[in-house]
């Protein structure tokens, strides 16, 4: 007897049918209490977060559905809808609405209600009941023996890429499991840097140049290879995978807006790896308000000296170029006195991190997402040339950088799938050859249910993560899209290490165990590229607005 749903291509269109309709039901009634003029008003949307961040998730649970149903439309065409597809799927879609019914987690301690805005789910109970044989516990163990089949592979279910990304995929997998996962533990635990040897790997393996363009020694590939490289990199250790964000992040500041000599001086050495970039942004009291920056540049003839602190700067020592973000107009209190800079400095050694005159700095210890390291910088005087003025516009900065949200929240979607997948590798080693009570773990059960939602959850974050990747390339606007896929993705990571903590019991509370580490590396996700807080307010505030 099949297990899979008869007419489920039908029942997932329902699904997000269903979704969408209470989404934009919810929209309007956060609407009357937030926007009394048609637009959000601030005060009102910061009185209101609990609904607006109800909102924003719900929209993200709806785009999820949406996008997985896309996702198995076109490889029922193809012929490639099967079991390993369809069961992670309509167990995926029976969750999802059944949380938007009855409660959507936030956190682990936030639940949001339809019914607090005086909404009625009820719209979703009929497409529920017909999704309900398709998580009944037959079809939850059934997922975990496919996931043993599938062992080894970079997921469950068919990915639906093209040739050529399924070909990029297969490799950085198998690089993963040959160069990364063997080792990532034992670098955690020393707290190392990642070895210099392994980024040169990557370098050559044209990792740090993705998605820059050819002519600059890039590969000229799209943010969907982004992710395909992030996700496996990340599923080897967290800190390799984010090897690449600085440097997404550079070439993309300097190939929107940078000058045709700062292209030609930055960007082949960046792609090729030579270079190591740092992205230096954040300040002890400005978090996530930009606007308030105070680290300040002034001008001196040819040359810029910049005072001021900056934290939690990842990879700093190492580093041979940051984007620096500064006042430039001392007149100014938001972000249109803000300018970036792409500022050289002297690689570090442990004994020497900071050799730069005018600038120094010390290691914030962290719990995980190491092998880069984390620091707190000082800048008394640092000189920067006036040449390295990103652009060679002045006031720019907070522009320039609000353009690469849109990749660095995406990329960190990727990574965050990649932990969760680590996460399922482990607990799933480690249920099937667990043995208690005369059966292996992984036949009981509650653990084979957490093995199987978070098989279905990565599916769904996939989709939703490639989704925003492709509008990217397409060159639409994403930040909507991007802001889902982190959100999600970055709960999801969350809740896989968690789960696989408990499904190894004590074991799994050991620091030798590496899904301990998988746990801490796991805690970051909600937190950079946008608290989860911050990021459903940005989300909320668009859907409001009205997404174009």
């Amino acid at each position: 007897m099949s297990l899979v749903l008869p007419d489920l291509i039908d029942l997932l269109d329902r699904a997000a049918a269903a979704a969408a309709a209470l989404t934009a039901d919810l929209q309007a009634a956060v609407a009357r209490r937030v926007s009394p003029d048609g637009r959000p008003d601030r005060a009102a949307l910061d009185a209101e977060q609990h609904a607006a961040h109800g909102l924003a998730w719900a929209a993200a649970y709806a785009e999820t559905l949406r996008q997985t149903a896309a996702w198995a439309h076109a490889l029922e065409a193809q012929g490639r809808f099967g079991e390993a597809e369809a069961l992670p799927a309509q167990l995926l879609a029976h969750e999802y609405l059944s949380q938007l019914a009855g409660g959507l987690p936030m956190n682990q301690g936030e639940m949001f209600r339809p019914a607090t805005l005086e909404v009625s789910a009820a719209r979703l109970e009929p497409v529920i009941a017909a999704l309900r044989p398709g998580a009944a516990p037959a079809v939850r163990l059934r997922i975990v023996e496919l996931l043993d089949q599938a062992r080894g592979r970079p997921s469950l279910e068919a990915s639906g890429l093209d040739e050529t990304l399924e070909a990029i995929r297969d490799q950085f997998t198998a690089f993963a499991a040959e160069k990364i996962t063997p080792f990532a533990h034992g670098w955690h635990l020393r707290d190392e840097l990642i070895p210099l040897p392994l980024i040169e790997e990557l370098g050559a393996l044209g990792v740090f140049g993705l998605t820059a363009p050819e002519a600059y020694g890039g590969s000229g590939l799209g943010k969907v290879a982004m992710c395909v490289v992030s996700e496996a990199l990340s599923r080897g250790w967290i800190g390799t995978g984010s090897l690449g964000t600085r440097s997404e992040i550079a070439a993309e500041l300097i190939v929107a807006h940078g000058t045709d000599e700062q292209k030609q001086r930055f960007l082949p050495g960046i792609a090729s790896g030579a270079v190591i970039p740092t992205a230096v942004f954040t300040e002890p009291e400005a978090g996530s308000d930009l606007g308030s920056l105070r680290t300040r540049a002034e001008r001196d003839g040819d040359v810029w000296k910049v005072w001021g602190a900056k934290t939690w700067i990842t990879h700093a020592a190492r580093a041979d170029l940051m984007t620096l973000l500064v006042r430039t107009d001392p007149a100014s209190r938001d972000h249109r006195g803000l300018s970036m800079f792409l500022a050289g400095k002297p690689r570090g050694t442990s004994a020497d991190p900071f050799p730069a005159p005018g600038m120094g700095g010390g290691e914030i210890p962290v719990i995980g997402y190491r092998g880069m390291k984390e620091y707190e910088l000082a800048f008394e005087g640092f000189e920067v040339p006036h040449a390295n003025l990103l652009g060679g516009r002045e006031g720019q900065g907070f522009i320039q950088l609000m353009a690469t949200f849109e990749s660095a929240r995406i990329q960190t979607a990727a990574r965050a799938i990649g932990v969760a997948q680590n996460a399922l590798d482990l607990a799933l080693d480690y249920a099937l050859q667990r043995r208690q009570f005369g059966q292996p773990l992984a036949a009981f059960p509650r653990v084979a249910d957490k093995l199987a939602m978070m098989a279905a959850e990565i599916l769904g974050a996939r989709r939703l993560a490639w989704f925003a990747a492709e509008a990217k390339d397409a060159g639409r606007r994403c930040d909507l899209e991007a802001g889902m896929a982190k959100l999600t993705a970055a709960r999801i990571a969350w809740a896989a290490a968690d789960n696989a903590v408990q499904i190894h019991g004590g074991t799994g509370f050991a620091v030798e165990q590496p899904v301990s580490r998988v746990l801490a590396d796991a805690r970051i996700l909600n937190i950079f590229e946008g608290a989860g807080e911050i990021q459903a307010q940005v989300i909320a505030r668009r859907l409001l607005e009205g997404a174009n």
